[in-house]
């Protein structure tokens, strides 16, 4: 078994560098890739904790469901693990054209939607972050 504070520490480190690649992105208007890499850090930030409860293997891409996984370990993060779940909406239809019924995720997600999905992502990491202590 890997060891457990490595392998979190491992996450969280791609957790927080997903976070700034999103900001860049958003920061030149690339908002849909903004939007999807900030899912990317919540699942990752969330992947670190059950990671650090030595997890095995932490399988799947849902924010809603990995946050139902570390509130039944930490109850106090049902409300964040909720809020975090909208990202999920972000997983597919970000990326695909077959995620939308009409136009390219380049054209559909704009500055508030980027905004939002930093700002849930950002409370997941730092969530995470002072939960591991790190």
């Amino acid at each position: 078994m890997k060891d457990p504070k490595g392998e979190a520490a491992r996450w969280l480190a791609q957790a927080e560098y997903d976070l700034r690649a999103a900001q860049t992105n958003a920061d030149n208007a690339l908002y849909s890739y903004a939007c999807f890499i900030a899912q990317q850090a919540a699942e990752k930030a969330f992947k670190a904790f059950l990671y650090a409860q030595g997890a095995r293997q932490v399988a799947g891409h849902s924010v809603g469901a990995l946050g139902k996984q570390v509130t039944k370990v930490r109850k106090h993060f049902a409300a964040l693990a909720r809020r975090a779940s909208k990202l999920d909406r972000l997983y597919i239809p970000t990326r695909y054209p077959n995620g939308l019924p009409d136009g390219i995720p380049a054209e559909e997600y704009d500055e508030q939607d980027a905004t939002v999905a930093l700002n849930l992502a950002r409370q997941v990491v730092d969530a995470i972050k002072k939960e591991l202590n790190v």
